[in-house]
């Protein structure tokens, strides 16, 4: 009986074609990452939330309170020997816009921003549904720049409403003026704008550590309090860092530091220079901030 040789294995040739319109890398028919979760549908998602809801409320309600408040306690005096915005709220309708930016931007206006970049993420994990938008399927990172460029947007927007909404109440209650400057002189009004206009973008630069803190936990935490509130107690811990003279010169590190360096802009002459160096140190801990978001998100094992 003859043996025979075996047949040799086919050579390797193209791969079989696929459907009609298939994508050679094996994507379905018409998938494109970039197209999922376009910043229209995050923004709705967002914007029907209550928590937006409820803080766009507080924030418009602050300028009547404030307007509430003056008309009971009357004008605020100006004897002392320090003038400040303050003194001057209720000069006219720019005034008191530039005092309602000055008592909320310590605090009050850190609270929307952490709200915002430190629910986005941790909520959906909270809700067992991050893993769901993942199978979408929707590219971490796309899902990560579409809620962190939504996040800052309403950011932006809460920076903005209330110091809109003070503006025209109090352009109702205390006339449309000039803009009366602590120091003395005044300033006229499409002058005054756009430097009001100056100090409500520095805010919110200045706010984007808070932004990155917030959204870095959110990456890390499934619960959107700690986040949150994560957020805002390290913001209040640079703040008591800040107040440590014994620090000297290395508190000009710290954003906190920098954070009224809006108030150089209610001067006869415009100074940018604390302006300058205050951005540029809250955007490089931003970045530091998102950069370590992203990092971690994408190796993250998402289980919820």
């Amino acid at each position: 009986m003859t043996a025979t040789a075996p047949t040799p294995p086919p050579a390797p040739g193209p791969p079989a074609p696929g459907p009609p319109g298939a994508d050679p890398s094996g994507a379905a028919p018409g998938y494109r990452p970039r197209h999922t979760l376009p910043l229209r549908v995050e923004a709705v998602r967002q914007l029907r939330r209550r928590r937006t809801l409820v803080t766009g409320l507080v924030l418009a309600a602050l300028p009547f309170v404030l307007i509430a408040a003056f008309a009971i306690g009357g004008e605020p005096e100006r004897g002392g020997r320090r003038i400040n915005l303050m003194d001057t709220a209720t000069a006219s309708g720019l005034n008191f816009a530039a005092m309602a930016l000055f008592v909320s931007a310590g605090f009050l206006l850190v609270v929307p921003v952490a709200l915002f970049c430190g629910d986005t993420v941790a909520s959906e994990a909270s809700w067992s549904s991050l893993r769901y938008l993942l199978a979408a399927p929707v590219p971490r990172s796309r899902l990560l720049l579409s809620k962190l460029a939504v996040a800052l947007a309403f950011s932006a927007a809460a920076m903005a409403l209330l110091p809109l909404v003070a503006l025209a109440a109090g352009s109702a209650a205390y006339g449309w003026g000039p803009l009366e400057l602590p120091t003395g002189g005044t300033l006229p009004r499409d002058e005054a704008l756009g430097r009001l206009a100056l100090a409500v973008a520095y805010v919110f630069v200045g706010q984007l550590v808070t932004a990155g803190l917030a959204f870095w936990l959110s990456t890390v935490t499934d619960a959107p309090l700690g986040a949150v509130g994560g957020a805002i107690g390290l913001t209040i811990v640079g703040n008591i860092l800040d107040a440590v003279t014994a620090l000297g010169d290395w508190r000009e590190l710290l954003p906190a530091h920098w954070q009224f360096a809006w108030a150089d802009v209610f001067q006869p002459e415009l100074e940018t220079g604390g302006m300058l160096r205050g951005a540029s140190v809250s955007v490089a801990y931003a970045l530091v901030l998102f950069a370590l978001a992203f990092r971690h998100f994408r190796t993250k094992d998402i289980v919820s």
